[in-house]
């Protein structure tokens, strides 16, 4: 389902996500020119882990309001700024009874959950008689003063929070890796220090080298040019490159068929790029740099097609980004992540701060 997906790469999508009754148009395709048409591999995408201390609750107090017909019928009719402000929250006060109930059970089970954590810590440091209720505060996703009734508060507050969270889910990453690189550096140069001259000449000569040959690659295609795509769809899907066509590529990989590409499904777009430079058997090439690589370039994607902003790729954004100068004559696109750079460049002035 679309909604669960997106919710939990952006929060602040929660009204258009649970809008999954709405699914994408079929597309006619031409059979006459386009032989083999078939759906891209995994026909069903799991939504991913979000990370968050509270990622079982989020998915199931959303699971119950999707039960509510009444509340489904408000989100159809409400936009972000609707959820955002906290207004969407008030309509739980109309849910039915049955819904409630089962969203009261699942608070009940959540701050239990969060009391038992607060407990197994105090345990750990052995310390006693600190009062529970008091350490609740500490949880933004749920009101703490009521443990027993899901209210229109705890909907708003599981928005807010979740909406903050995610908001930082790139830039984590993006800092994560950064710490990686620096981390990875800092132990290279380390374990030179305990070599003799020779044999540190030698470990420099061959990180030259694989140095050398990680760069040595075939053209990478820029992220989200018709090059790029053509190439996925005659690789990966099989098809003519002489009958590209945008709008059977869009049906082809939004493989949900929800009617957006999310960004799983932007991603998935870029392993063919991606394996150009790397692969998991060459010492030169770090598995990690090519996850942070696929993240730039769904964010370059992303930023260049995402009109709205609201993470999600329509089919009208992406015609329209295909009519653009840039997708026809794109510019040259470079591997060596900025995030890398950053992170030597971090290394380097940690360094010197060094007595």
């Amino acid at each position: 389902m679309r909604w669960r997906t997106v919710l939990l790469q952006y929060c602040i999508l929660l009204v258009t996500c649970l809008l999954t009754a709405l699914q994408a148009v079929p597309i006619d395709i031409d059979k006459t020119k386009v032989q083999n048409i078939h759906p891209v591999e995994s026909a069903k995408i799991e939504p991913p882990d979000t990370g968050l201390y509270y990622d079982e609750y989020l998915r199931q107090v959303i699971d119950v309001l999707e039960t509510d017909q009444h509340f489904r019928e408000k989100l159809q009719k409400a936009d972000v700024e609707e959820i955002k402000s906290g207004k969407l929250s008030k309509e739980l006060d109309l849910v039915s009874h049955h819904v409630r109930t089962k969203l009261d059970e699942l608070k009940r089970q959540e701050v239990g959950r969060l009391r038992m954590l607060i407990k197994a810590k105090l345990d750990s440091f052995q310390d006693i008689g600190m009062d529970h209720q008091a350490l609740l505060k500490q949880f933004d996703h749920l009101n703490h003063l009521n443990p027993d009734k899901f209210e229109s508060t705890d909907l708003d507050m599981l928005i807010k929070a979740a909406t903050s969270d995610l908001e930082d889910y790139d830039k984590t990453r993006h800092e994560e890796f950064k710490k990686y690189e620096m981390m990875k550096e800092h132990e290279r140069r380390e374990y030179l220090k305990t070599l003799n001259e020779e044999k540190r000449k030698e470990e420099e000569s061959k990180f030259e080298e694989m140095k050398k040959k990680h760069e040595n690659h075939p053209k990478v295609n820029h992220p989200g040019s018709k090059d790029q795509l053509k190439e996925v769809w005659e690789e990966t899907d099989g098809l003519d490159p002489d009958d590209f066509d945008p709008k059977t590529f869009f049906k082809l990989h939004d493989v949900n068929s929800d009617g957006f590409l999310d960004e799983q499904e932007l991603e998935a777009l870029f392993t063919k790029e991606l394996e150009k430079v790397y692969d998991p058997k060459n010492e030169e090439d770090d598995m990690v740099e090519m996850e942070e690589e696929r993240l730039r370039m769904r964010e370059h994607v992303m930023s260049e097609v995402d009109i709205n902003k609201d993470r999600l790729v329509t089919l009208e954004e992406f015609l329209k980004a295909t009519e653009k100068k840039e997708f026809l004559e794109p510019d040259s696109w470079e591997m060596d992540s900025p995030s890398v750079a950053q992170a030597r460049a971090q290394w380097h002035d940690h360094s010197s701060l060094q007595p």
